[in-house]
């Protein structure tokens, strides 16, 4: 059972990354639907690219991850643009 100032020192805590992605977006004024959508592929890409660092991360990291949406994936040239957008949208400070 948590006390009083577990809940208040849990609170306190940085949210966790697609939470504050989602914050991001939201605050943006993208959609519900917009939103869902962005947060996949950006958890797609930071799966991709090994969880590292955005600061790591670099053009070659993502156009990497876009030909391997549309080689390996299959996915169309308008879901590789809004994996892009999601992730440009992303790496922009807030």
């Amino acid at each position: 059972m948590k006390t009083k100032s577990a809940n208040i020192i849990s609170s306190r805590r940085k949210p966790k990354l697609l939470t504050e992605i989602r914050q991001k977006i939201r605050a943006a004024g993208y959609s519900r639907k917009t939103i869902e959508a962005y947060v996949k592929w950006i958890k797609e890409y930071i799966i991709y690219t090994d969880v590292r660092p955005p600061e790591e991360l670099g053009k070659e990291n993502t156009e990497n991850f876009l030909t391997h949406l549309a080689v390996r994936r299959n996915v169309s040239a308008s879901t590789q643009n809004q994996t892009l957008s999601a992730i440009v949208l992303n790496a922009k400070p807030v």
